[in-house]
């Protein structure tokens, strides 16, 4: 059993807080006290974005987070290193690296190396579902599990082949746009999660709208966890000279939104 699947059966009426921050930004060293201040604020899940040239699903924020830590020479590989010297204090939160296929087909043992440095799940953006069974297949050997991310433009025959794919949890794009988005629309959301509980029993966790502890409470009641990124990279970002400062602002930002969501 993964880290993932472990916590939402052991903790099946906590709402899980997923944090998102891209690793290697603002700078290399902010990463693993970041990831740290994040669960001591209470974060259930880390997010870690792996940096890429073209996020295409990112919004300004994680586009330019993205282009600043690939311009401090981050990598897949520096950052399962990161990933494993988190683990050197933290065994027990789940760990999910978040990013574009190029990156991981470039590294031949990748499943190997994630599990070694304690990845937990990996969520492709530009995976489709229809091309996926080899990764799955490798992943499961080595106990990572394979997210999908479902749209609210998802059709409901398509959303089934994504389910019967997708491992760990579910991942609901919550609007139609880019992280980091303003429009978001809790009718809509809840009506959509309904649907795909009917679906499939995997958790549900709502991303790509939340950036605050009022959207987290306004989506919460519906959801089996919510997903904060671009708001935690901009804060962050403003420590950008402080790695300890940034990991304190942090900290308190997740406690703010772990209450709201309590």
């Amino acid at each position: 059993m993964t880290r993932i699947k472990q916590f939402f059966s052991e903790n099946p009426e906590r709402k899980a807080l997923v944090s998102f921050l891209t690793a290697g930004d603002p700078t290399p060293l902010h990463t693993v006290p970041a990831m740290h201040a994040l669960v001591e604020g209470g974060a259930d899940i880390l997010e870690v974005g792996v940096p890429f040239s073209d996020p295409e699903a990112e919004g300004p924020a994680i586009q330019a987070a993205n282009e600043r830590a690939l311009a401090n020479g981050m990598s897949l590989a520096k950052v399962l290193q990161q990933v494993a010297q988190f683990r050197l204090e933290d065994s027990q939160t789940p760990v999910i690296l978040m990013g574009y296929l190029n990156s991981v087909l470039a590294m031949s043992d990748f499943a190997a190396r994630a599990q070694r440095a304690g990845v937990d799940g990996l969520i492709m953006v530009n995976l489709p579902p229809e091309s996926g069974s080899s990764l799955k297949e490798q992943l499961e050997q080595h106990d990572i599990d394979l997210i999908y991310l479902v749209a609210p433009t998802t059709t409901h025959k398509r959303a089934q082949l994504i389910l019967n794919q997708a491992s760990g949890f579910v991942y609901y794009v919550s609007l139609k746009g880019i992280t980091g988005a303003g429009h978001l629309d809790t009718g809509e959301v809840a009506e959509r999660l309904e649907v795909l509980r009917s679906q499939t029993d995997l958790p549900i966790c709502v991303g790509f709208g939340i950036k605050d502890p009022a959207t987290a409470k306004l989506v919460a009641p519906f959801a089996d966890g919510v997903v904060v990124g671009s708001a935690l990279v901009n804060l962050l970002y403003e420590h950008k000279d402080n790695p300890i400062a940034g990991a304190q602002a942090l900290k308190a930002a997740v406690a703010a939104l772990r209450a709201s969501i309590d």
